[in-house]
């Protein structure tokens, strides 16, 4: 074992503090990253704060983590020390399944191993640990190559962000000529539109605030429809190929159903922790629609999407954080106060 620096919760409201992490000496097929960048995921914060079920404290999140390779096992071929690394929201799944051998990790039928949190069944049933922390040993299958032209600290949010809307843009193949609608702008949202244009399509921005119209254009929206104004939520009607939906709240999603041209397809990516409105069938009949959930993606996709953003030279827009402001940032993430994902410095750890 060796021992590394991190941030942790003891408990839903006991906030973080430091401490220090037993992590494993590199197996065979082991690659030992020394941490430099985390983000910070709304997903940490349901996670830490217990509104997803009970946890098994003390608790270290992080599962948007960029290093450097510091050592390798005697098996790994394809990283070095030196190499510039990723790591997403998965650390493992049993690799048995059809969804792993077809790629489709994220929906291993016997439960993915989540990068914070989970029962790591390979390395004898502990709990997984997360990126606030200074260095961590992954299986070399579960690790990216982080491109070399981007800021590392703007490619973390992508392992989680960036994939998640990256994923059901490439199933739908969306190209030049289609129109995209996103749903929020937050996180997710300010990546959907990001990726979106980079793959040729115009984009329309939903949101419930006429103050974030500014923000959508400058990150490459061509229309934006303030959702609660319903004239103009009904001028969209028929005019969207894809919709991501990127809220985490209870919405009525039929109005946005009603925008969507024939054979069009609606995206749940948010979460949202109560009850649905009930979608009408009706509308999914009359043009041919298909609503959907989509979960993060496998390795190999998430390797495409890294190179994808290489290319198109896309990344995240961050504001980095202390380790002393987690919990401001948490409290700020909550309150929608970010553009749009915060990145923890772990050299403050």
């Amino acid at each position: 074992m060796s021992i590394t620096k991190a941030y942790a919760s003891d408990s839903p409201t006991s906030g973080f503090a430091a401490t220090a992490l037993d992590r494993r000496e590199p197996g065979p097929t082991d690659v030992e990253i020394s941490i430099d960048f985390c983000g910070l995921c709304h997903s940490d914060v349901h996670s830490v704060r217990g509104e997803w079920g009970s946890n098994t404290y003390s608790l270290t999140p992080g599962h948007e983590i960029v290093g450097t390779v510091s050592a390798v096992g005697s098996k790994v071929s394809s990283f070095a020390p030196g190499d510039a690394v990723g790591v997403g929201c998965m650390v493992d799944s049993c690799r048995e399944c059809d969804s792993c051998l077809k790629g489709f990790e994220q929906y291993c039928e016997r439960g993915m191993i989540g990068t914070y949190g989970a029962v790591d069944k390979r390395h004898g049933s502990v709990i997984t640990q997360g990126g606030y922390s200074q260095s961590i040993v992954v299986d070399q299958s579960y690790v990216l190559r982080v491109p070399g032209n981007l800021d590392p600290a703007a490619v973390a949010p992508l392992l989680c962000a960036g994939i998640t809307t990256y994923s059901p843009l490439r199933r739908l193949n969306v190209d030049k000529g289609d129109t995209v609608g996103v749903i929020g702008l937050g996180g997710l949202g300010h990546m959907a539109v990001k990726i979106a244009k980079a793959m040729g399509a115009r984009v329309t921005v939903f949101t419930s605030s006429p103050a974030k119209e500014g923000a959508a254009r400058a990150l490459g929206a061509d229309t934006v429809v303030v959702s609660s104004d319903a004239q103009q939520l009904e001028a969209a009607n028929d005019s969207v190929n894809v919709i991501i939906d990127t809220v985490a709240a209870v919405h009525d999603l039929n109005p946005y159903l009603r925008t969507l041209k024939r054979d069009g397809s609606l995206v749940q990516l948010g979460l949202p922790a109560g009850a649905m409105p009930a979608v009408d069938p009706g509308q999914l009949i009359r043009k041919r629609l298909s609503y959907s959930g989509s979960l993060i993606g496998g390795i190999a996709e998430t390797q495409e999407m890294l190179d994808f953003c290489a290319k198109h030279n896309v990344v995240s827009t961050i504001e980095m954080v202390s380790a002393g402001q987690l919990d401001e940032a948490y409290d700020r993430m909550v309150a929608g106060d970010v553009q749009y994902r915060f990145v923890l410095d772990t050299s403050t750890l």
